[in-house]
């Protein structure tokens, strides 16, 4: 509107302003410095003692146990670093020149208390152990049980079990190598060997036994005259490079491969005398070596350099290294696969170890396992072609060349004896991923997250990096750093948790425990997935980063953000209102959100919330109510954001937000600020106010919208207005508004300072105008007028600051000023009152002033060489450079005027003066006139005219000393380090052109050293005591002592005493940064200031330490304490007397009481002051170090006397007290007798009980010694009581059938018999038809219903069948084996669990064709030990007391079945008739008197029929005992009878020494009676005999338990009465408490189990012997044996199965398992014998050891191992061996041909045609024929053979017959 036209408005205003302006300096606000961040505090392990530091980690992946390996101790700790258990391992007296093994060659050298450093921390998980190995004793290692580090073993008598004497923890690496069940594990040991090349190998690979205690532990893997499995560093080695070493910094295996990463001196380049000589540097370089896991004798090691180049930097002094798996990503960008191996490896920069060197440069770089191994194979390629040298100049000091030969190397290659070992001279180079400067790196370890790689890197500086490895293409990325220790740097070992969710990361004194991520810092979707952490995404509705297992519902839509560009975005429209808008309908679009049906909330931030309505992505809500709106304050602008959020009503949580404004337009008070709003403001003109509301202006005119249309000035040239003149001044402005009826017209306003003028103005149009300082132009009272130009009035004084013409003159030309010469000022002109002749102004007529003047000149005095610079100060010097030029002289001498010096205004000059004669400056001495060689000594010169000319330059010879200041007889300069070393230098000193010197010479000296300083603590706040021993300390003129803690430093004072010695005060730690902590502080830096040098700043041998300051605490509450004279006051507090080392932590502590001060004595937590004598109220001051402290004030009075009452009533309270004390006393004695008494009593029970343990123990050992002899003599000469083949057979094929349908005619009815015997006769011919048979088999074996016992008893039935055409069954045997190995292996189950079980029908055919043919082996051979072995158990635990109810015997090899109380018995001989001839002689027959009357029976049974079998002999049960006193009284003795003794309701067995049998009694056995005058009634009581307790065994009990066969005594259902023998059945609980004191600890009793042991070990060894010997007793190997074994060799050749643990254990499940140990155990199998419960316990011992005899794994036993494991294992590893050979032996017998083999099986067949009724067996296999017919013929039909053969049709004939009705 404006634009067309335009109206121009002016005014004019006149003022008369009389004030001066001072200029105001603006400060700009300072910036707040940015918060540190702190980082929260995670679970931490610290060292206990600050020299115990840690050294290994390693943790149990399966249960996330932590092992932490520490000098001089090992720790197991929680997953949360809880201290579980802690083992000691040191200090011990020790000396590192004691060479091993010290038993067998003891030590001369002095021993010392030394610390043991933890070297290696490896988990042996097979064997559930930690291998420890340490410094002391030159390296050797402990075994420590993982579960509480108990001791299992610790090898040090054999020069093996010393693995490494050097004493660092970070040189040795030891990797366990697993090769599977079959073989034991081995120990791959790398270790730096620091000069001691002869006694330790640089690695070498050693055995890991099972046993931990055992000698073989650590051997060598291959150990023979010329080749080792090791590598030794050879002599000459040490002869090039004297102090070379291998360090070996990292291990791993990986396919059939062991690694190692070292890092090792080179040896090229001539000798060189190393880094400790002043000779060449020496250079070193990281190597990886590799070994094959099968090389004993170490042909294929191979050593190939590593290294990193980035940016054109070398890396390769490898730091740290670890092995992890590629990840997609990664791998991707690498070309390999996701599995392959990946090596991580840290390197520092060059190839130079400077330990001191400050170099922080380190890359981190990544090499595939893949390339490393295919350029070793390129080499060894190379080398067996003849190419190039060995190239390992370490071990081969002379180059050797590569030997040709023709063969294949493929990637598994391990060498030959030739080309060995093998160096790769071309460095691999890693790529390179990240680089650090400044931090060095010094750890890594990774992991794939979600295909993503990420690597974990420790630093120097004790922070953890998080980088995210997606390699060369995509690069590395650091996406997060942590400080995690307090102190680096982190240690190599780093290891993961179980779940991997944490990590362990280790300094030496500090263990932490680290989230691997920390999402939850990320408060936003945007900063969560921009943080580049792969673990964290955005859990929306939740609105918080986390990993997306911990966001609920996270694999819903939406729900859980994993990219950023799926964060939620939120648009609002409108997206701003103004605050007079209220309830406004406002749009809101959600992207990227879940689905909302829950519902959602709009919320303004604490304003208002109100409910959302969602339609799809769209949200509807209302803006805040009136009362909700904020109010806009004028000062915070216009407008106010506020986050509108969208809040979740499912989780009530925000979950998107973004901004929306309120906007206030009344904010704006001038048109261009309202116009120029963002927001819908509009300026009403007339009104001068701003709406939002554009229909509120009071007429259209009035309405502005655009900037161009608002009232405003326009710019104007600068307006000035000098003081005290009144002049008009015209602006230039437009649209301004024409004021309206009661409205005020236009007014300027200037403010100056601070004071508002208001001068009128009038508005008019014209086209000129001028103006002036901070200006408005208001109307109507208070409407101002933009003033967008920022038009100023500038005010002006001529005469102020001008009091000179040359100043005044040079004035701004426009100010119009002169300088008045009649009045000498400066003013306007029409001020002057002077005609204008009288004038001067510039670029006038008269311009020229008059009267220079000088007013200083500087210095007054130079050299007379010339050359000072002299400054000339003055007034009138000129106004142009140009008017002085060669016209200033000083003393008739020219002074070159210098350009730049010339100040007109100030009037400045600065000119050069050439002298001809001036003062001389002269030199007399300085001092001192020594000082150290680093510089940064003071220098004081005296002499004369020093002050002399400008320039001065100080020199010690050729070196510059810096100028610090000087005066007229005296310079001081500054020393620098001395470039020529030590000795005198020449002093001279030029003073401009002039040089002066005199006979001046200062010393440089050695720099001064700090030895020690005593004591080496303070408290934190300093200013203790230190008294420093040093050299040439006289030579530093103010040396101070200073500490840095957390990078601030702080220093204090010292004072010199003498050359060596100084006293300090000890600076303060800043502990405002260790946040009061009451824990000592190690400073980070503490050292000297002592000048320039630099060598004693921070001394890194000091273990200067900090206490926590003693706190006072206040004398009382109030402050003040009430005292007497003479009282000591005590002042109370903690940390006194620091803990300091030694106990020397003693402070200088003053206390001042008032102005005096007291005597002190002082403890940890208490002042004892003696006051002095004073009286009134003193103040306390107690001060300390840097402290001092007033806790208060005393105030002493004197004293009052007692009163006469107070004296009677304390002799009252005193009198009562005595008394009181006296009946004490009197009690106590009493007491303390009666405890004398139970005391004595419980040593007299004790004793009692040694004792008796005592004599236990003797008896046993006596028993062993007499017992074998006896044994051996009863056994000879019994004859053996063998079963008849049949009877044999049908026990082991139908174990416990007596009366099997095999062995009976077949039982048909008669009318059915014809077609029954035709269809079996029919079935017969399939049973033998082998397509038939196999089919059969397999389809029984398929159904679900086929059991166990269905299996066993098909297979024993075909047996019957087959059992006169072994060929046959042989062949179908073998082809269901061959069968059951493919299965077994195609079901990936382990090969070693083949015929373990019976649960096939091949495996119970397998044993029952071995008990067929091996019949005659037993009859010959193997029967004999066996029978012995039983009989001579029987007999050994006949000699002691078997409880008749229990089956618990005193002898036993059974630990359940061994009764564990002292039983008082005696051996009793009786006299026994024959019972069937009363005339032949009695048999003498020895009982015992404990046995019950059933015992006895057995007993005489057994003696008098010895050599009778059991079946025909006559049964205890049916036979009497009678005793025979004389020829007339016979008493009938029996188990129970009307004498039976009752207690309770327990019923004792009757025994001999019930009835006082004697010895020598005469009994007779004599056929049961049916009644006796002692025996009961028949109706009231059972006959017990010992089988009716017998039967009760085998059904009861829990065979875990400790006495598992026990029986349950029930009661007699008549009478109620539980029946007892020995001993009690103590499950009834029936025992009395005060039984108790005559029991001993059962366990006392086992000792037994070894005397028994010991009895029988001759017959156990001997039947062992026989079984596993190829030819004994005369009889030859049984053909059987030696047939299947080499069938089993051929089945594991046909499936490559090498392993000769496997071939083993099929062996020893094929043959011993099946057939030996069940006829150990079973001999009734074999004889015609009795076995009782406790024979049967005996022999389950042998047998139990006898499988593990034939077992390969190894059972590690201790003291918890059960008793039958325990007995024999010391025998097991002989057994062992017999087994191993008699394996090796058959394996080494010529095989059996088929013709063979096939002749002896129909021999076999001949010789046992007829056993069985082959019809009655057809039978009993039909019947399984019948229940699974369908799925028979199915089968039958299915298979080609068969269908060729018709045989389904066959069975169906089969079956048509059985089931044909006459």
């Amino acid at each position: 509107m404006a634009s067309h036209n335009r109206r121009w408005n002016f005014f004019t205003f006149s003022c008369c302003i009389i004030v001066l302006l001072v200029p105001l300096v603006a400060t700009s606000p300072q910036q707040p410095s940015a918060a540190s961040r702190v980082h929260e505090k995670y679970s931490t392990f610290r060292v206990e003692y600050p020299e115990w530091t840690f050294n290994h980690l390693a943790v149990d992946h399966r249960n996330g146990n932590v092992y932490l390996g520490a000098v001089n101790r090992i720790y197991k700790l929680s997953s949360g670093l809880d201290v579980q258990v802690s083992h000691q391992t040191g200090p011990d007296e020790d000396n590192r020149n004691c060479y091993p093994p010290r038993i067998v060659q003891p030590c001369s050298e002095p021993l010392t208390l030394t610390n043991n450093v933890n070297k290696m921390l490896l988990m042996d998980y097979r064997e559930n152990r930690l291998l420890a190995c340490g410094s002391l004793y030159q390296g050797i290692c402990k075994l420590l049980r993982l579960d509480d580090l108990f001791k299992l073993g610790e090898p040090f008598h054999k020069k093996e079990h010393y693995l490494s004497g050097v004493n660092e923890s970070g040189s040795v690496f030891g990797v366990i190598v697993s090769y599977g069940d079959a073989s034991p594990d081995k120990l791959f040991v790398a270790t730096a060997v620091d000069g001691r090349p002869e006694y330790f190998p640089t690695i070498s690979s050693r055995k890991l036994t099972r046993n931990s205690e055992e000698d073989g532990m650590f051997a060598y893997v291959f150990h023979d005259e010329f080749v080792a499995s090791m590598i030794k560093i050879p002599s000459d080695t040490f002869t090039v490079v004297p102090d070379f070493d291998i360090y070996y910094i990292y291990g791993f295996s990986s396919g059939n491969f062991v690694y190692f990463l070292t890092l090792q001196p080179e040896m090229g380049g001539g000798p060189t005398t190393g880094s400790s000589s002043a000779g060449r540097e020496q250079v070193y370089t990281s190597k990886l070596v590799r070994l094959c896991k099968d090389d004993t004798a170490f042909n294929s090691y191979v050593e190939v350099p590593l290294g990193c180049v980035k940016g054109g930097v070398e890396y390769r002094l490898l730091q740290a290294a670890y092995l992890s798996k590629a990840g997609t990503i990664l791998a991707r960008s690498l070309g390999i696969g996701p599995d392959d191996d990946i090596l991580y490896a840290v390197f520092s920069k060059g190839q130079k170890r400077r330990p001191k060197e400050s170099s922080q440069e380190s890359a981190l770089c990544v090499f595939t396992l893949k390339e490393i191994n295919e350029r070793i194979k390129d080499r060894l390629q190379s080398c067996y072609k003849g190419e190039g040298t060995l190239d390992l100049a370490w071990l081969k000091v002379k180059d050797i060349s590569c030997s040709s030969a023709l063969l294949t190397i493929d990637d598994n290659f391990c060498g030959l004896d030739m080309n060995a070992p093998l160096g790769v001279s071309e460095m691999v180079r890693g790529i390179p991923l990240f680089s650090e400067s400044n931090d060095k790196m010094t750890s890594v370890i990774a992991y794939v997250y979600k295909n993503h790689s990420l690597a974990f890197v420790g630093t120097k500086g004790g922070r953890l990096k998080k980088i995210r490895v997606d390699g060369p293409t995509y690069g590395a990325l650091q996406y997060e750093t942590i400080q995690v220790v307090d102190n680096g740097p982190i240690l190599r070992d780093m290891a993961f948790s179980s779940d991997q969710h944490f990590l362990y990361v280790m300094s030496e004194s500090q263990l932490t425990h680290v989230p691997v991520e920390a999402c939850e810092q990320y408060s936003s979707c945007k900063d969560c997935l921009g943080s580049g952490d792969p673990h964290c995404g955005w859990c929306v509705l939740h609105s918080m980063c986390a990993r997306k297992e911990k966001c609920e519902r996270s694999s819903e839509p939406r729900r859980f953000a994993s990219d950023i560009k799926q964060c939620v975005r939120l648009s609002v429209h409108p997206n701003n209102i103004s605050v007079s808008q209220y309830s406004v309908m406002l749009v809101l679009e959600a992207h990227n959100v879940p689905e909302l049906s829950a519902g959602v909330n709009c919320t303004f931030e604490d304003l208002a919330e109100m409910d959302g309505l969602v339609e799809g992505n769209r949200i509807t809500c209302s803006s805040p109510a009136e009362k909700e709106v904020p109010c806009i304050v004028v000062d915070q602008g216009d407008h106010q954001i506020v986050q509108l959020y969208l809040k979740s009503k499912e989780t009530g949580l925000a979950f998107a937000n973004t901004s929306f404004v309120f906007y206030n337009c009344s904010v704006h008070k001038s048109c261009l600020s309202c116009v120029g709003s963002p927001y819908q403001c509009h300026w009403c003109k007339y009104r001068h106010t701003c709406t939002h509301d554009p229909s509120s202006c009071s007429f259209q005119e009035g309405r502005v919208k655009q900037p161009e249309e608002c009232p405003q000035l326009l710019p104007a040239d600068r307006i000035l207005v000098p003081v005290n003149v009144v002049k008009p001044i015209t602006l230039r402005a437009k649209n301004l508004p024409q004021p309206q009826s009661g409205q005020r017209g236009y007014e300027c306003v200037l403010t100056i300072q601070g004071v508002e003028q208001r001068v009128p103005a009038l508005r008019f149009n014209s086209s000129s105008v001028h103006l002036p300082v901070d200006l408005t132009v208001i109307w109507n009272g208070d409407f101002s007028i933009d003033n967008p130009a920022q038009n100023k009035v500038h005010l002006y004084k001529c005469d102020a600051r001008r009091e000179s013409c040359g100043l005044c003159l040079k004035a701004d030309p426009l100010f119009g000023c002169v300088w008045c010469k009649g009045e000498n000022r400066c003013s306007l002109k029409q001020h002057c009152p002077h005609p204008q002749s009288m004038w001067l102004e510039h670029n006038g007529i008269n311009s020229k002033c008059t009267h220079p003047r000088i007013t200083k000149i500087t210095p007054l005095r130079g050299p007379r060489e010339g050359g000072t610079l002299v400054t000339i100060r003055g007034e009138n010097l000129g106004l142009e450079f140009s008017e002085i030029k060669d016209h200033v002289k000083i003393a008739d001498v020219e002074c070159t005027p210098v350009p730049e010096g010339y100040i007109p205004l100030v009037n400045n000059c600065h000119c050069l003066f050439w002298p001809c004669f001036l003062q001389i400056p002269r030199l007399l001495s300085l001092k001192p006139n020594r000082g150290p060689v680093s510089g940064g000594t003071i220098v004081n010169i005296t002499g004369s005219n020093l002050d002399a000319g400008s320039n001065v330059s100080i020199m010690f010879k050729d070196q510059q000393c810096t100028y610090q200041r000087r005066g007229g007889q005296w310079i001081t300069c500054r020393s620098h380090t001395s470039m020529q070393g030590y000795g005198n230098v020449s002093v001279s000193v030029f003073v401009d052109k002039a040089h002066i010197h005199k006979d001046l010479k200062f010393e440089y000296v050695e720099d001064p050293t700090i030895t020690k300083f005593e004591p080496e603590w303070s408290i934190f706040s300093g200013n203790t005591p230190v008294t420093v021993t040093g050299t040439n300390l006289d030579i530093i003129q103010t040396p101070l002592i200073r500490a840095k803690y957390k990078n601030l430093e702080t220093v204090n004072i010292c004072q010199v005493l003498s050359p060596t010695t100084m006293q300090c005060m000890a600076p303060e730690l800043p502990y405002s940064l260790s946040r009061q902590k009451e824990v000592p502080e190690r400073p980070d830096e503490f050292g000297f200031i002592l000048d320039n040098v630099q060598s004693v700043l921070a001394l890194n041998n000091t273990n200067f330490i900090y206490y926590p300051n003693p706190v006072f605490e206040l004398l009382s509450v109030s402050g003040v304490q009430e005292l007497k004279p003479g009282s000591p006051i005590i002042l109370k507090g903690r940390n006194f007397l620091p803990p300091a080392p030694g106990g020397n932590g003693k402070l200088n502590y003053t206390v001042l009481i008032g102005d005096k001060p007291c005597t002190l004595t002082v403890s940890d937590t208490q002042l004892l002051c003696e006051s002095p004598n004073l009286t009134g109220r003193h103040k306390v001051l107690a001060r300390v170090g840097g402290i001092e402290f007033s806790p208060g004030v005393v105030h002493i009075t004197s004293d009052s006397p007692l009163s006469s009452t107070a004296v009677i009533s304390i002799a009252g309270a005193g009198g009562l007290l005595i008394f009181f004390i006296v009946i004490v006393l009197i009690a106590y004695k009493r007491k303390s007798r009666e405890s004398d008494l139970t005391l004595k009593r419980l040593q007299m029970q004790m004793d009692n009980l040694e004792s008796r343990v005592a004599l236990e123990c003797k008896e046993a050992f006596a028993e062993l010694q007499t017992d074998i002899h006896e044994l051996t003599s009863d056994l000879d000469g019994a004859g053996i009581p063998f079963l008849d083949y049949r009877t044999y057979t049908m026990r082991v094929l139908f174990p416990g059938i007596e009366e099997h349908p095999v062995l009976r005619d077949l039982e048909v009815p008669g009318y059915r018999q014809e077609q029954v015997e035709k269809g079996l006769k029919l079935f017969g011919q399939l049973i033998n038809n082998k397509v038939f048979l196999l089919s059969f088999i397999r389809t029984l074996e398929s159904q679900r219903g086929f059991s166990m016992r269905d299996r066993g008893n098909v297979a024993s039935l075909i047996m019957t069948v087959l059992q006169s055409k072994l060929e046959y069954a042989t062949d179908v045997l073998k082809h269901l084996l061959s069968d059951l190995i493919d299965k077994n292996l195609e079901s990936k189950n382990h090969p070693k669990l083949l015929l373990r079980r019976t649960e096939s029908v091949a495996e119970k055919m397998l044993t029952n064709w071995f008990t067929f043919l091996l019949y005659k082996f037993l009859k010959e051979c193997a029967g004999e030990p066996l029978f012995s072995l039983f009989c001579a158990i029987k007999q050994q635990m006949e000699k002691g007391p078997i409880d008749s109810i229990t089956g618990e015997a005193r002898y036993s090899l059974s630990e359940d079945k061994l009764i564990r109380q002292q039983i008082d018995y005696k051996t009793l001989v009786v006299n026994c008739m024959h019972p069937d001839n009363e005339k032949s002689p009695e048999v003498q027959v020895k009982v015992l008197n404990c046995d019950t009357i059933s015992q006895v029976k057995e007993k005489i049974l057994d003696a008098i029929y010895k050599n009778v079998p059991s079946s025909h002999r006559p049964k205890a049960s049916d036979m009497d005992l009678e005793w025979r006193q004389g020829r007339v009284v016979r008493v009938i003795l029996q188990d129970e009878d009307v004498t039976t003794k009752i207690e309770g309701d327990w019923k004792r067995l009757n025994m001999l020494t019930h009835y006082q049998v004697p010895d020598n009694a005469v009994v007779a056995l004599v056929p049961k009676q049916v009644t006796a005058y002692n025996s009961v009634n028949n109706s009231t009581v059972s006959r017990t005999s010992a089988s009716k307790y017998e039967n009760m065994i085998k059904y009861t009990g829990s065979p875990d338990s400790l006495r598992s066969r026990t029986p349950m005594i029930t009661p007699d259902l008549e009478s109620g009465v539980k029946v007892w023998h020995l001993v009690k059945n103590h499950e009834h609980g029936d025992q009395k408490e005060g039984d108790r004191g005559s029991k001993m600890v059962s366990e006392i009793y086992l000792t037994r189990l070894l005397a028994t042991k010991g009895t029988l070990q001759k017959f156990v060894d001997d039947l062992f012997e026989t079984i596993f010997s190829t030819a004994h007793r005369g009889s030859a190997l049984p053909l059987a044996i030696k047939y299947m074994f080499d069938f089993l060799d051929e089945q594991a050749d046909k499936h490559n199965i090498h392993d000769p643990h496997v071939r083993h254990t099929w062996k020893s499940n094929c043959l011993p398992l099946r057939f030996w140990v069940n006829v150990i155990k079973n001999p009734q199998f074999v004889f015609d014998i009795h076995k009782s419960s406790i024979t049967d316990a005996c022999l389950s011992v042998v047998a139990q050891t006898f499988m593990d005899s034939c077992s390969t794994s190894e059972h590690r036993l201790g003291k918890d191992s059960p008793s039958n494991k325990l007995l024999y294992a010391k025998d097991i590893p002989s057994y062992k061996s017999w087994v191993e050979r008699y394996y090796s032996d058959i394996s080494k017998m010529p095989a059996i041909s088929d013709q063979d083999m096939n002749a002896y099986l129909a021999e076999q067949s001949r010789m046992h045609m007829n056993e069985f009724n082959t019809m009655s067996s057809l039978s009993e296999i039909y019947s399984y024929v019948g229940k699974y017919t369908e799925e028979i013929v199915s089968a039958l039909e299915q298979d080609d053979g068969a269908r060729k053969q018709r045989l389904a049709y066959k069975l169906e004939q089969v079956v048509a017959f059985m089931s044909l009705e006459s």
